[in-house]
């Protein structure tokens, strides 16, 4: 089997798991808004607006996800060396939750109601995130742009403060099966999923492309069980020849080995959760870049190598507030987000509020950086509601020709609009 290949690169897209908390409490510190006015929002002063985040910097989740944080914290720094965002500089706090749900809860209470945050800003992973939900929207405090692609973020009606960043697990199941229909026809299709959201929904796309029943062989896997020996076993015997991925980057690369183990070659396609390409060779060490030749995957942001103004400009912040950390998918993703957060501050006014940045999420106007302008409205809260398609070739992460996007559950070939950086990146410079 080949795979299809073009010539634009693109971003592995780190994206990741998801959300959730059900606790109490919330306090509310007096600042001034300027004009000598109290002002009763939390987390913003005259100059400063603070922000937090729980992120698995250790844990089965930490490979490649733990550098999303550095990375939007290092795009922070740099727009606050640069005036920040209304003259106010943006202060990120961050702490690690280990990707356990309990951890969660603990540290999200501890932003809230010791640190006092102004809004919880790409919380990262589906179970995790899933745990802290409800105490998040108990206490009105602004859920934006979560680090997973779980349709749980998209609730307006429940949930009016939360936001996800990633295009949904189900638009991107839905190009995976799609782009199987369309360049592999006939070809036997088997899927191997978390068993959590990124699994059910990724699943449930791939399904509105391919049929209910199209699926030779359908596989679970928990994060805290690193043995994929039976799952990858029963996907071989099934006859399986493209195999779907929903799964984190550690169990991609785990998926792998165990089917080279096994001996079984199929065409591998993945969500952009688990296909960050330097991520994975680091995972897969002197096998990666065999193992990893020809990986299919789906990308909604602009990608790291390609030659456009977005990966030029988060480069040089890599290299002057990062440390000169590798320049992944991952840092990719984390300054991306953070930019998006940049441009709902400053479109929530010179004196914002919680309730002023959750309206300039909901107006429709953001358009962020990707490959696609972002798609928030006041009834549909999803990111993106396209991604396309990329392969690996010769060490390169590649956008190919595909692109799909969901309606409903109309899966449509379309061509993608990437958004071009204007000035310095900093919205409002």
């Amino acid at each position: 089997m080949k795979s299809q290949k073009n010539k634009t690169l693109l971003v592995p897209i780190a994206a990741l798991a998801a959300l959730g908390i059900a606790l109490s409490g919330c306090s509310t510190p007096s600042s001034s808004n300027g004009d000598g006015v109290a002002a009763s929002t939390p987390g913003v002063t005259d100059d400063t607006v603070t922000i937090g985040t729980h992120t698995p910097l250790t844990g089965p989740a930490a490979p490649g996800y733990s550098q999303v944080s550095a990375a939007a914290l290092a795009y922070f720094d740099y727009v606050n060396d640069n005036g920040g965002i209304h003259g106010r500089n943006i202060k990120y706090i961050v702490k690690d939750d280990g990707y356990n749900p309990a951890n969660t809860q603990m540290v999200v209470r501890e932003l809230v109601q010791d640190d006092e945050v102004f809004a919880i800003f790409n919380g990262l992973g589906t179970p995790p995130h899933t745990s802290v939900i409800d105490y998040l929207h108990d206490n009105d405090v602004p859920d934006l742009f979560v680090a997973s692609g779980s349709t749980t973020w998209n609730q307006p009606e429940q949930y009016p403060n939360m936001f996800p960043f990633n295009a949904d697990y189900v638009v991107e199941g839905s190009a995976l099966g799609q782009y199987a229909s369309d360049v592999y026809p006939g070809e036997k299709v088997c899927f191997l999923g978390q068993d959590d959201d990124l699994g059910g929904d990724l699943r449930r796309g791939a399904e509105i492309a391919l049929g209910d029943n199209a699926l030779v062989q359908v596989e679970e896997y928990s994060a805290s069980n690193a043995d994929l020996t039976a799952q990858v076993g029963a996907m071989k015997a099934s006859g399986c020849e493209v195999a779907i991925l929903a799964t984190i980057p550690g169990f991609t690369a785990l998926a792998m080995t165990t089917a080279a183990r096994l001996d079984w070659e199929p065409l591998w396609i993945t969500s952009s959760v688990g296909s960050d390409y330097p991520v994975l060779l680091e995972l897969l060490g002197d096998a990666g870049p065999a193992l990893l030749d020809g990986l299919i995957a789906t990308g909604y942001l602009q990608s790291a190598e390609a030659d456009n103004g977005w990966s030029q400009l988060f480069k040089q912040i890599n290299d002057d507030y990062n440390g000169g950390a590798p320049f992944t998918g991952a840092v990719f993703n984390g300054m991306s987000a953070a930019y998006l957060f940049t441009e709902a501050l400053e479109a929530a006014g010179e004196h914002p509020t919680r309730e002023s940045i959750v309206e300039a999420v909901r107006s429709g106007k953001l358009v962020g950086n990707g490959m696609t302008p972002v798609s928030f409205s006041e009834e549909d809260y999803s990111a993106y509601r396209a991604v396309g398609i990329a392969v690996i070739e010769d060490g390169l992460q590649d956008f190919t020709e595909y692109a799909y996007r969901l309606d409903g559950e109309v899966v449509t070939a379309i061509e993608l609009d990437p958004v071009p950086l204007v000035g310095k990146g900093i919205p409002g410079s």
